[in-house]
């Protein structure tokens, strides 16, 4: 039982279907090269679509929280979005974060995030300095990997036969606790919120 003062890791995200989740673990599969120990891969169980990264906060701030996000999403009907391409952070020459990108209806997905980003604002919350970017994390290559691995890695993936146009329908937006664990992150959800016309 968590206590009000306790600090979780959390973030504001939409979740994705059991679809999607299974075509990334796909392509995973064949990206993964056992020569390629400098890629760190994300659990396909555990990738989402992120539309905040809060920090540490006191488990006493999730109600309020869920009611800043509640009042964010009023207006925001469901929308369709689909995943779109793979790419990278800063480049796929020089990879550092490998990610899949997100289409569809952004205009909405934008708007939605914009609102949540005022509305934490509000409570103190850091606004974001950098454009919102949509996409899905597949992928970090460590520090110590050379440039010539991550070209070799960044060519693998320009190279990877990922056609599939899965899609995803965000109907509503969940308040997520991430917790460190030496064999990567587990991810709980401490509240959701409907999205509604």
């Amino acid at each position: 039982m968590l206590r009000n003062t306790e600090q979780i890791r959390s973030f504001i995200a939409i979740e994705l279907p059991e679809e999607v989740r299974r075509g990334l673990a796909k392509l995973r599969s064949e990206l993964e090269r056992a020569e390629h120990r400098f890629v760190k891969w994300v659990d396909s169980e555990g990738i989402h679509l992120t539309l905040k990264f809060l920090g540490n906060i006191p488990f006493r701030q999730v109600a309020e929280v869920t009611k800043a996000i509640e009042e964010a999403a009023q207006g925001i009907p469901p929308f369709h979005l689909e995943i779109s391409g793979l790419g990278a952070f800063p480049n796929l020459k020089q990879p550092r974060v490998l990610w899949v990108g997100i289409g569809g209806e952004i205009d909405t997905l934008l708007r939605l995030q914009q609102n949540i980003d005022s509305a934490l604002a509000s409570l103190g919350f850091a606004k974001e300095e950098r454009p919102f970017m949509p996409h899905l994390t597949l992928a970090r290559i460590r520090q110590g990997a050379s440039p010539m691995e991550r070209r070799n890695f960044g060519e693998l993936a320009m190279s990877a036969s990922f056609e599939a146009s899965y899609p995803i329908d965000a109907k509503a937006v969940s308040l997520m606790r991430s917790q460190l664990t030496p064999d990567g992150a587990i991810y709980t959800r401490l509240s959701m919120v409907g999205l509604e016309a």
